[in-house]
C-alpha cells in the first residue's frame, strides 16, 4: 500500500488583539506558499478569543519544519502581537 506522507503543523499562542493578529497572519500567506502549505485553519478558544491555534498542511515533514524555522514566520508573529512563546508541533499523517 502506498501512503502519501503529509504533515500538519500546529501552532498555539496567545495574542494581544485578534483583529491585529489576523492582519499579520493573512499577510504571511506568501511565506506559507513558499514552503508548500496546502491549507490552513485558525481556531480560537471560546473563553478567550486571544488564545489561538493555527493548523497548516504540508506535503512533507521537511517542508513543515522549514516553515517553522523561517525567520519570516517569527517576524509575522512579532508583527501580530504574539504575547506568549509559540508552541509549535508537527504531526505526520498516519
Amino acid at each position: 500500500m502506498n501512503h502519501i506522507m503529509s504533515a500538519t503543523l500546529f501552532v498555539r499562542h496567545t495574542i494581544a488583539d485578534y483583529a491585529s493578529w489576523r492582519v499579520a497572519y493573512d499577510s504571511a500567506d506568501p511565506v506559507r506558499v513558499q514552503h508548500g502549505c496546502t491549507g490552513q485553519q485558525v481556531f480560537r478558544l471560546p473563553a478567550d478569543s486571544n488564545d489561538v491555534i493555527a493548523t497548516h498542511e504540508f506535503p512533507s515533514v521537511n517542508q513543515a519544519e522549514a516553515f517553522a524555522a523561517d525567520p519570516a514566520l517569527a517576524a509575522a508573529m512579532q508583527r501580530g502581537g504574539v504575547t506568549s512563546a509559540p508552541r509549535i508541533e508537527i504531526f505526520e499523517r498516519a
